[in-house]
């Protein structure tokens, strides 16, 4: 069964018959690139399937294949969920937390982003056990309560081709596949069969501290302290106390430390926690 599928539509300035032929994407994608915004024409020989690219300056040469016998993608089945949401919210969603996706392929349950669909609105969710995203939106209407696991890497193709994409996607799915249905492009891909970890259990729901603070100021603090700290565990200490933040680390088999003071807005009881500087860096850039 095919993992990923991708069709496009696209306008011709004019044609002359009508056929199927499969060409050779890299093939096509390492010429192509190197033109210049130009008219180009395609002499299919329907007979041998030899395929001419003409260019204003320049003629190439080769073998296409049978367009009959091009793989299809996996049929949606009938009674699929299906909900529409903007081209640019599925962007963000999407965005926002495919970073936090893991690479082990021994879970891949974690490989993927986790959409969580109510009636009225849709969660993303990524982790990889030691970050976990959650990025929710609320400008979506379905009819029923529903879920699936986006793999990583349609997750990427989705993502370059949202960029570009203005107006609404519709996304369709069952229990094994989906479909994301754009302007002039639509995507078949397998999902990932397996249940999500329940992701609002280790979410608090009541924190007692809450700290605000120039995000750009806090990745530069971090930046420059951890690379005192200890290169094994890169562990950075955060202090919170009247208003001010203070990050340290310390490498003690180098004899090296850092201390930084960073000003935020915090008026609660004194309090310390610590972080890894990589992972808190990554979320932080995000």
């Amino acid at each position: 069964t095919l993992e990923e599928g991708y069709k496009a539509e696209y306008l011709v300035e004019n044609a002359e018959g009508n056929g199927k032929i499969a060409m050779a994407s890299k093939t096509l994608l390492e010429s192509l690139k190197e033109f210049s915004d130009q008219p180009i024409t395609f002499e299919v020989n329907d007979s041998n399937l030899s395929v001419s690219m003409i260019s204003l300056g320049g003629k190439f040469d080769f073998i296409g294949q049978n367009g009959a016998e091009f793989p299809l993608p996996n049929e949606i089945e009938a009674g699929a969920t299906s909900i529409t949401i903007s081209a640019n919210d599925l962007l963000d969603g999407i965005s926002y937390t495919l970073f936090a996706t893991s690479d082990d392929e021994l879970r891949p349950v974690m490989t993927g982003i986790y959409f969580d669909i109510e009636q009225e609105q849709l969660t993303f969710v990524a982790t990889d056990s030691h970050k976990l995203v959650r990025f929710t939106n609320g400008n979506i209407k379905s009819s029923q309560k529903a879920s699936f696991i986006l793999p990583k890497k349609p997750a990427n193709m989705l993502r370059t081709v949202l960029a570009k994409e203005d107006g609404n996607s519709t996304i369709e799915f069952d229990g094994k596949n989906a479909c994301f249905q754009l302007s002039n492009y639509k995507m078949y891909c397998r999902l990932i069969e397996s249940k999500f970890p329940e992701y609002n259990r280790v979410i608090p729901e009541t924190n007692p501290y809450r700290i605000v603070i120039d995000r750009a100021n806090l990745v530069s603090a971090v930046r420059r302290v951890s690379a005192f700290s200890d290169q094994t565990t890169k562990l950075t200490k955060m202090e919170f106390n009247n208003n001010e933040l203070k990050i340290s680390a310390q490498d003690i088999e180098f004899s090296c430390s850092a201390i930084e003071k960073v000003a935020c807005q915090y008026e609660g009881d004194p309090c310390q926690i610590g972080f890894k500087s990589s992972l808190l860096i990554e979320i932080l850039q995000n």
